[in-house]
C-alpha cells in the first residue's frame, strides 16, 4: 500500500534524527520523572491517556465539519465554537504525546515527529479557521477546517502505525507468560542483598532481588519501553528502571513513578534446599499461551 511505503521511508530518513533529537531533548529535560511526568504519562490512569485525549478535539472538528456540510447559516456559530472548543482541547493531547514520543528511539521517534508536526499544523489551522469565522470570513474558516481534517487524519494514520505496528505505547510483557509450575532459576548463593540478578526462564527474562531476606522475582523487561531491569537501582522497596526512572514494588509489582503505566508481572517465589523456584500463578491469557493462533483455532 502507497500509505506503508511513506511511512516505511519515514522510519529510515534519517535526515528527521537532528531536528527530532534536539526537540526530544528539550522535552525530556524539562519532564524528568515526578508528579508533572506521571500526570502526563498516565501513570495514574493505568494506561497511556494521550490515545484518550485526542479523541476529544477530533470530536469537536468532526462535528463542526459536519455542521458546515449539512447545518446551514444558522449552524455558524455552532460550528465556530466547535472549532474553538476542539483547538482548546488539542492543547492537553499534545502536551501527553509529546511526553510519550521524547521517550522512544530511531524509527518510533521519526514517525513520531512526522506525527507530531501533522497534527501541531493541523491544530494551527483550526485555530486560523477559528479566527476567520470570527470575523465573519466563513468559507475560509471551512477551508481551512478541511486543510486541518486532511492533516488531522494523516497525522492519526502515523498515530496508529506507532501503536499497532510499531508497538509503542503497549505493556513490553504482553506476550510473556512464565511456568505454571515450580521451576528453578538460581541459586540462593548466587543472590546479594538488593543486587538485582538476570535470570532466564524459558523464554521469558526475571530480575531476582533478595532484600531482607525476601526473595523477590519480577519480569525483567519494563512495561513501558522494554528496558532490563536487572541494569538498574534498587531503591527502598522498589526496582528502578536504567532507561526513564520507573518504579515498580519489588513484592507486588505495582507503579511507584512513571513514566509506566503499567505494573511488572510478578512470579511467586520458594526457596527449596538452597534452590530458587517460581511460578506464575496469576490466570493466563490467550494471547500469552498463543500468540500466534486465535483463541477458537
Amino acid at each position: 500500500m502507497p500509505a506503508d511505503r511513506l511511512v516505511r521511508a519515514l522510519e529510515h530518513a534519517t535526515a528527521l534524527d537532528r531536528p527530532a533529537d534536539a526537540v526530544a531533548g528539550a522535552v525530556g529535560s524539562w519532564l524528568g520523572p515526578g508528579r508533572v511526568k506521571d500526570l502526563l504519562s498516565g501513570t495514574w490512569f493505568g494506561h497511556a491517556v494521550h490515545p484518550a485525549l485526542v479523541a476529544v478535539p477530533i470530536g469537536a472538528w468532526i462535528t463542526a465539519s459536519w455542521l458546515d456540510a449539512f447545518g446551514g447559516p444558522d449552524s455558524r456559530p455552532a460550528a465556530r465554537t466547535a472549532v474553538g472548543f476542539g483547538t482548546l482541547a488539542a492543547v492537553p493531547a499534545v502536551l501527553t504525546g509529546g511526553s510519550d514520543w521524547a521517550e522512544v528511539d530511531g524509527a518510533e521517534r521519526r514517525v513520531g515527529f512526522v506525527h507530531a508536526l501533522a497534527n501541531s499544523a493541523a491544530v494551527g489551522l483550526y485555530a486560523g479557521s477559528w479566527q476567520a469565522r470570527r470575523r465573519g470570513r466563513h468559507a475560509v474558516g471551512v477551508g481551512l477546517a478541511l486543510a486541518g481534517a486532511g492533516l488531522a487524519g494523516a497525522g492519526g494514520w502515523l498515530g496508529g502505525h506507532l501503536t499497532y505496528a510499531a508497538g509503542v505505547g503497549v505493556d513490553t510483557t504482553a506476550f510473556l507468560s512464565g511456568p505454571s509450575e515450580w521451576t528453578e532459576v538460581a541459586a540462593e548463593s548466587d543472590l546479594g542483598e538488593d543486587e538485582p540478578t538476570a535470570v532466564q526462564v524459558g523464554e521469558v527474562p526475571l530480575v531476582l532481588v533478595r532484600r531482607g531476606g525476601v526473595v523477590h522475582a519480577v519480569n525483567d523487561r519494563c512495561t513501558h519501553r522494554g528496558a532490563p531491569l536487572h541494569e538498574g537501582p534498587v531503591v527502598g522497596d522498589c526496582l528502578e528502571c536504567p532507561w526513564h526512572g520507573s518504579r515498580f514494588g519489588l513484592a507486588g509489582g505495582e507503579v511507584r513513578r512513571g513514566p509506566a503505566t503499567r505494573p511488572q508481572p510478578v512470579f511467586e517465589v520458594a526457596v527449596d534446599g538452597g534452590r530458587v523456584l517460581v511460578r506464575r500463578t496469576d490466570e493466563q491469557r490467550a494471547l500469552r499461551l498463543n500468540p500466534v493462533a486465535s483463541g477458537g483455532a
